[in-house]
């Protein structure tokens, strides 16, 4: 059976695991490696039992415990080209023993095999992860995209389980506080996905066989978690999906919460 947990979540730090009974990766560092440490072990996870670290890009919320964490546990890293670029010029891979370039076929471990695919970000080069473990199950994250594009899309469909992006409300984020620079950057074509267009992709998802739906990277400004439930769970419904009978549907908290097994 497959294992599914959003350590953290959000603007402060994103960390999710995904793992089997026998292994597990985590998909970005972005919070110390203290932290990283003991949200593992709420959800009965040791680093020992991690095969790989895998970066989605650059961004401070996703990198800032790569360094530490994966050179004291001694776990290699992946990622892109241009992110690993990034992270060696700027230091932090600094210690790590094994630092490697995503290969276009992915990494096979025992009981997983882990494959990116590229996103629509204002970064170097950066991309979702979609796992397919040895039991047929598959799993999915996608966040930091401004655009669902078709290979995003193609990249997440089939998966029984997925952490989609979930950023803002368009609404609060043009009546907020953000600078107008800001909100131009979020709703482009390199920013992020709003509730609206979280729910159509998970629409399309649903149609396709997901069953299992995480809404995460809310903005604690542009955003709140009552909102963007409804927005997504209204969708799903419209399109003909009972909850917790058709689909499971939760938001990822800002500091994790409980391992989902599938």
């Amino acid at each position: 059976m497959a294992r599914f947990a959003t350590l953290f979540s959000g603007s402060s730090g994103n960390s999710t695991y995904l793992g089997s009974a026998d292994e597990g990766i985590l998909i970005d560092a972005g919070m110390n490696a203290k932290q990283l440490t003991l949200a593992l072990d709420r959800i009965g996870v040791s680093p020992a039992d991690l095969r790989g670290l895998f970066i989605t890009h650059e961004h401070a919320d996703h990198i800032k415990g790569v360094r530490v964490f994966a050179s004291k546990y001694g776990i290699p890293v992946w990622a892109t080209r241009g992110t690993l670029n990034y992270l060696e010029k700027t230091g932090n891979l600094d210690g790590v023993a094994q630092a490697q370039v995503l290969p276009p076929e992915g990494v096979q471990f025992d009981t997983m095999r882990v494959s990116c695919f590229r996103t629509s970000h204002d970064a170097a080069e950066s991309v979702g992860y979609r796992v397919e473990f040895a039991d047929g199950r598959v799993a999915a994250t996608a966040t930091d995209t401004g655009v669902a594009t078709p290979e995003v899309l193609q990249g997440v469909r089939g998966a029984d389980a997925i952490l989609l992006e979930s950023n803002h409300d368009v609404r609060m984020l043009r009546c907020g506080p953000y600078p107008y620079y800001l909100q131009k950057r979020i709703l482009s074509r390199l920013g992020h996905l709003s509730n609206a267009d979280c729910a159509a992709v998970a629409v399309d998802l649903l149609e396709r066989g997901t069953t299992r739906f995480v809404l995460g990277h809310l903005s604690r400004t542009n955003n709140t978690p009552e909102e963007a439930r409804r927005v997504t769970l209204e969708a799903l419904r419209n399109a003909g999906g009972e909850e917790n009978s058709d689909f499971l549907l939760s938001v990822a908290a800002p500091a994790g919460g409980e391992m989902m097994v599938f």
